[in-house]
């Protein structure tokens, strides 16, 4: 049994300057928003949702990614919206979003 119904991770790598990784496109600030938000969700703690960052996944050409355990869910997103719909649904509901999924 899982620690967390579901554990997040962001990818929050920063590469060189020019080199392709999730931090140049606000993966520290998302993961900080959904972090914030699941809390005031009341969907934190142990037994349900965590927020983590990690270093890099390795999907730096599909970026900013993040991927939730147990299911093994790889998401892409690009702002607020996506980390809405990605908490709403998946997190919520148990429902894979298949816009943001890769």
């Amino acid at each position: 049994m899982s620690h967390f119904k579901h554990h997040v991770f962001f990818c929050c790598n920063q590469r060189g300057p020019g080199e392709a990784c999730c931090n140049a496109y606000g993966a520290t600030e998302l993961r900080d928003y959904a972090k914030d938000r699941v809390k005031a969700l009341g969907l934190s703690g142990v037994g349900r949702v965590r927020i983590n960052s990690a270093g890099c996944l390795d999907r730096c050409d599909l970026g900013p990614v993040l991927v939730i355990y147990p299911e093994e869910v790889w998401y892409t997103y690009v702002d607020r919206e996506d980390i809405d719909e990605i908490i709403d649904r998946h997190l919520v509901r148990g429902e894979v979003v298949s816009r943001l999924r890769i």
